[in-house]
């Protein structure tokens, strides 16, 4: 069966992707090391593309999605996964014949530089990563473009709402070093259906997206908010005048009619709750 979607990736994020095009009753073809892990209905392809390339012979998709994870956080590992691993999958996908209808990349808002008393930045700031995984995301947006000239690129803030419990347990553990450090995030939900609405919406999207909620806030902010609802110790104050990094506009994005279903930390933290043993 020809797939109506190629999923380049199918983690946490990826398969939230793919399971909210099943439910518009695409046939996703999702490419991940290990098929067996791939969810239902969900078809899995187990293929390592840092390594190999994808048998992808018959595949003529209508839309395709690149959402990669790369693991650790070095530059060596996202240049074999991001750099490599998509171009293998794109050129197998070329070698197929057929050239989607719709692509997303799933980028990162760390290709961004940060600065003392940040101005608001949005898709037309030039792209300033600090370190190797943010210049290799660079790099993959670059092959992403040069091989597929009508594909759009999203970058996403700060994901959570998934399976990583990270800022959670620096609250619980009082671990929070720089409350001034302005910090944007996105839900995971919001993310997934950000992905979902410029694959399908009927005009056609930008080559550029930012994927973040309404809300950029310093992280003492947000450490409080979550102190109060986990019962844990109180963290540093925010001070604004000291507030340093990026904050990130989504209002490209917003234009669309895309709208955050957590709009802020607060909705999208509103849930948490003291553990219990």
């Amino acid at each position: 069966m020809t797939p109506d979607v190629l999923l380049v990736g199918c983690g946490d994020l990826g398969s939230a992707v793919g399971l909210r095009l099943a439910e518009r009753g695409l046939d996703v073809l999702a490419l991940r090391r290990n098929a067996d892990r791939v969810p239902p209905p969900l078809r899995g392809l187990s293929v390592d593309l840092t390594r190999e390339s994808p048998d992808l012979r018959g595949a003529r998709p209508r839309f395709l999605v690149v959402a990669l994870t790369a693991r650790p956080r070095s530059e060596e590992a996202y240049r074999a996964t991001y750099v490599e691993g998509m171009g293998r999958a794109l050129d197998a996908l070329a070698r197929a014949g057929s050239l989607p209808e719709r692509a997303v990349l799933v980028s990162s808002t760390a290709v961004h530089g940060a600065s003392d008393l940040p101005p608001l930045q949005d898709e037309t700031a030039p792209v300033s990563p600090q370190d190797g995984p943010g210049r290799m995301l660079v790099a993959a947006e670059e092959l992403f473009s040069q091989l597929l000239p009508d594909g759009t690129v999203l970058r996403l803030s700060g994901l959570y709402g998934g399976p990583s419990t990270r800022l959670l347990d620096q609250v619980r553990e009082g671990r929070i070093d720089d409350p001034h450090r302005w910090t944007n995030r996105i839900h995971r939900d919001d993310a997934a259906a950000a992905v979902v609405h410029l694959l399908t919406r009927p005009e056609p999207p930008q080559r550029l997206y930012l994927g973040t909620d309404d809300q950029p806030a310093q992280l003492g902010d947000v450490a409080a908010f979550l102190a109060t609802r986990l019962d844990a110790p109180a963290p540093p104050t925010a001070e604004p005048a000291r507030g340093h990094g990026k904050r990130l506009s989504n209002a490209r994005l917003r234009s669309t009619g895309w709208t955050p279903s957590r709009p802020s930390f607060r909705e999208g933290y509103a849930d948490q709750r003291p553990r219990t043993f």
